[in-house]
């Protein structure tokens, strides 16, 4: 049965101050109320006219480790962990102020957003939110990645097995989770970025990543987590979760199905995303069959 719901917005501007994890830059990331049927939109308050850029796959522009949406001359990246806070929320309509290119990482996790628009007090709007619903599989498929979709009736369901095989320093390990506000918060929001620690070395070699530490990230080495502990024991695959629920707001609307993932990342959430914003009829709620 289809799950029906009213949009969302905030109460009250609500900000987050932190660092960008690739430019090292410093950046305020300001939420605002906006109208229902507004979306999600970044505005670049830094650059002159302060450009918008709305959060939709039809923006996405191709970029590792991370989600870009691009404008013009106007782009904001790592986003993703800001669209999960608002999509675990169920918050559907913000204005999102930024004075850089990339938002903060904070602590690698989007507990910091989740908490920042919590204290925006979300309040329920007069329209109704569009939704999928998947009725049949569909599947994105890449190498040892997978990413696919089956019919789910209780809302959206991800389940994210990350196994990089014997020889790697993550032990397999698999998140699944019903998505609801409660669990996005309690579950979700504070699992963080991981990294290897040979990769941490290659990222700042490029420039990147020049004011990271352990604590604004999980950076594996040969033993585990170095310099910090694991907030689960999953918390890897709670991460590419989390990755993987924002990543799919960019279709702009609701999904009523489970996800699947297997190895899969950015990329291929952005194939699924896109698939799925082909088959919404933005002006309806009618069923939808996943081609």
């Amino acid at each position: 049965m289809k799950q029906d719901r009213y949009q969302q917005t905030i109460s009250k501007t609500t900000s987050v101050q932190g660092f960008g994890l690739f430019t090292n830059a410093d950046v305020t990331v300001t939420f605002l109320p906006a109208e229902e049927n507004t979306g999600i939109v970044f505005e670049r308050i830094d650059l002159p006219g302060h450009p918008q850029i709305p959060a939709d796959i039809d923006f996405i522009a191709a970029e590792e480790r991370r989600t870009k949406l691009v404008n013009g001359t106007a782009s904001v990246e790592m986003i993703e962990h800001v669209m999960a806070a608002l999509a675990g929320l169920q918050i559907d309509n913000c204005r999102i102020q930024v004075n850089s290119p990339e938002l903060p990482g904070c602590d690698g996790s989007a507990l910091p957003y989740a908490a920042a628009l919590l204290d925006g007090q979300p309040i329920s709007q007069s329209a109704k939110r569009n939704i999928i619903v998947i009725n049949e599989e569909n599947t994105v498929e890449e190498g040892d990645a997978i990413i696919s979709t089956a019919p789910y009736f209780s809302g959206l369901r991800i389940s994210y097995d990350l196994n990089y095989g014997l020889n790697s320093c993550i032990l397999p390990q698999l998140a699944d989770f019903s998505i609801t506000p409660e669990t996005f918060v309690t579950k979700i929001a504070a699992a963080r970025t991981f990294v290897l620690e040979q990769e941490i070395e290659y990222l700042q070699r490029q420039g990147y990543g020049q004011k990271v530490t352990t604590a604004d990230l999980l950076v594996y080495g040969e033993n585990g987590p170095v310099g910090n502990s694991l907030r689960a024991h999953n918390e890897c695959a709670r991460h590419k979760l989390l990755d993987c629920l924002g990543d799919l707001a960019l279709c702009g609307c609701d999904v009523q199905g489970h996800i699947r993932a297997f190895r899969s990342g950015h990329r291929h959430n952005h194939q699924l995303a896109r698939r799925l914003k082909q088959m919404v009829p933005y002006q309806s709620q009618q069923t939808i069959k996943a081609a």
